[in-house]
């Protein structure tokens, strides 16, 4: 060491690591924690890292299987995500994006159209709602509303005078002394149901040739016996076929409002006696001379619950009413007397076994339905039981029909069109039907992509409001550039529609809702624009829905027809008395007028189709 002290170059040391340390500039402090790292954690670490390594190689086998296995458990998750998407969209569905009736709208459709009538309001800023009352709208007539306040009579029944007041109303004085000014009037409209009773004398006659006796012939029909009057019959008729009450209760109201108690079959039997009535008159042929002359007609069908639909074999033609259930009324110009010991015929409704070796008779395919033609502004309506939903069937009648149909999209009637002699003007699909599509479209997504539906909806509501505008300047067309621009943009949305959908997954059968909408509004274009064509035309078939809506409230509270021949018979009752109202007779009027055998008919009018067109 050159003689350096050992003390000295223990401090030369220490000075070359200090500096040595300056230079890294390391503290001590981390210095232990790399040594700490290097013994503790590393070793940790690798014992980690070969655990980690051994769990993998016992689930390498696992792994191979899932690698086989993937594609079949990818397809089947892909194909329950759009089930369950397509059921999510089935349980919010409400009336305005699709066929349901707003009766059968789940609670949540409900809100949610609420809520949706309630943004646009807020957002316009109106009360354009029909549904929702708005908070500054006072209940009652609104200013500048005609009203429908009662009449003073001028020839009362009864006149009636009140002693005068016996004190000031002011200052509660005596008025005793006071002399009359003038008089004031007040009228109380009520009716009184009085029982009336009446007997006649029914002379007998024998005949000199024969011996034969004939007796008179009463009104009711009913030869030693008591038969029920207009009145009562009238009530029993417009409870049941009109107001849709189920026959014994409707009995339980004639003898609580009339005070005569009737039993259930005699009501049954009022309706038959209505059927036969019209039937006999002619009215049928007559209502349907008269649906067939009109230039534009509309059509809808809807599912009933009949308990013993028809059978294989013909039917009998009772003229609506059921064969054997009831007596037949007597033909003008005959009495009939009781025929003793004639059997009881089983209550209405109850099931009658069949007899001992003989086949029960298979019901007809398809389900019973009703079908219902009406006419746009809605004075005539006639409403048939169908024993399906089968083309045939449901076009039976409108073959010979020459003017304009409308209809909601149903394919059944484009067989008028496409038969060997057809004779249809042409068919307007309802534009209605089409925007609840849309809507239901809409909604599916993803994002806006299904927008085009809205653009549809859009462009048809133009092409509506710019038909009212030509027709109340008492044009009968379109201006052409107009109409040009408003098919384009249409044809153009159909096309985005068809293009964005063509390859898109869906659950279920058939292809995506959007996909078929669009190949659908395609392929009916020129019908869908029917009513730019032809003004006297409407672009909706929602009178014919409006008239559907009887039989599904009968259905609703009655639950079901016994026959197709019950069915039948409500359905000729029903047509009878909502177009004798819509012509200015009151049910009651039109029920005694049938009865008396002078039924109203429609009247046969024969507009050129030309106006139609």
């Amino acid at each position: 060491m050159s003689g350096e002290s050992d003390q000295s170059l223990v401090d030369r040391l220490r000075a070359e690591i200090g500096g040595l340390r300056s230079a890294v500039g390391v503290p001590d402090i981390e210095l232990v924690a790399l040594r700490h790292l290097r013994d503790v954690e590393v070793p940790q670490l690798v014992a980690v890292i070969e655990a980690q390594a051994v769990r993998l190689a016992e689930l390498e086998p696992l792994q191979r299987f899932v690698d086989v296995q993937d594609p079949e458990l990818l397809v089947v998750v892909k194909a329950q995500a759009l089930r369950i998407a397509d059921l999510e969209r089935r349980l919010g569905a409400g009336s305005d994006d699709s066929g349901i009736p707003s009766s059968k709208e789940s609670i949540e459709a409900k809100a949610r159209g609420k809520a949706e009538r309630r943004a646009v309001k807020a957002q316009r800023d109106t009360d354009t709602s029909s549904r929702e009352r708005s908070k500054d709208r006072k209940r009652g007539g609104q200013p500048g509303h005609p009203g429908r306040g009662l009449v003073r009579d001028p020839d009362p029944q009864q006149r009636a005078r009140l002693e005068p007041p016996a004190e000031c109303r002011g200052c509660g004085g005596e008025l005793s002394d006071a002399q009359d000014t003038r008089a004031a009037w007040s009228q109380i409209w009520d009716v009184k149901v009085v029982p009336w009773r009446t007997e006649f004398a029914l002379p007998q006659r024998e005949c000199t040739c024969c011996g034969k006796i004939t007796t008179a012939v009463p009104p009711g029909g009913s030869v030693n016996g008591i038969s029920f009057g207009p009145v009562l019959n009238a009530a029993a008729v417009a409870l049941t076929s009109f107001g849709n009450v189920p026959t014994e209760r409707a009995a339980t109201l004639v003898a609580m409002l009339l005070g005569q108690s009737v039993s259930a079959g005699f009501v049954d039997r009022a309706n038959a006696r209505l059927a036969q009535a019209l039937t006999e008159a002619g009215f049928v042929d007559a209502m349907k001379a008269a649906l067939l002359a009109e230039p534009v007609l509309t059509a809808d069908e809807s599912p009933v619950e009949v308990v013993r639909p028809a059978t294989d074999e013909d039917d009998e033609q009772a003229g609506g009413q059921q064969a054997g259930d009831e007596p037949t009324d007597p033909a003008p110009g005959k009495a009939v007397d009781p025929a003793p010991g004639k059997a009881v015929d089983p209550a209405p409704g109850k099931a009658v076994d069949p007899a001992p070796g003989k086949a029960v008779e298979k019901a007809k395919p398809g389900a019973p339905h009703v079908l219902v033609v009406r006419t746009p502004d809605e004075r005539l309506v006639w409403l048939s039981g169908l024993h399906s939903r089968r083309h045939a069937d449901v076009t039976a009648f409108l073959r010979a029909y020459t003017g304009f149909l409308i209809v909601d999209g149903f394919r059944g009637y484009q067989t008028l069109l496409t038969c060997k002699k057809p004779v249809l003007a042409g068919i307007q699909q309802c534009c209605q039907h089409i925007f609840r599509r849309g809507k239901g479209v809409g909604k599916l997504g993803p994002g806006r992509l299904q927008s085009w539906a809205k653009k549809i909806t859009d462009v048809l509501t133009e092409a509506h409001t710019a038909v009212e505008a030509a027709k109340a300047r008492d044009r009968s067309a379109l201006d052409p550039e107009l109409l040009t621009d408003l098919r384009a943009r249409y044809d153009a949305a159909v096309e985005f529609g068809i293009t964005h959908n063509r390859h898109r997954p869906w659950d279920g059968d058939g292809n995506h809702p959007g996909y078929k909408l669009a190949n659908w509004l395609k392929t009916y274009a020129d019908q869908v624009w029917t009513f730019t064509r032809h003004f006297a035309v409407d672009w909706t078939s929602n009178a014919a829905e409006r008239g559907i809506k009887p039989a599904k409230r009968h259905q609703a509270v009655s639950g079901y027809w016994q026959t197709d021949k019950t069915l039948d018979r409500w359905c000729l009752n029903q047509s009878y008395l909502i177009s004798a109202r819509n012509h200015g007779l009151s049910v009651a009027e039109a029920i005694t007028l049938a009865l008396a055998g002078n039924p109203w008919l429609p009247p046969i009018a024969l507009p050129a189709l030309a106006a139609a067109a």
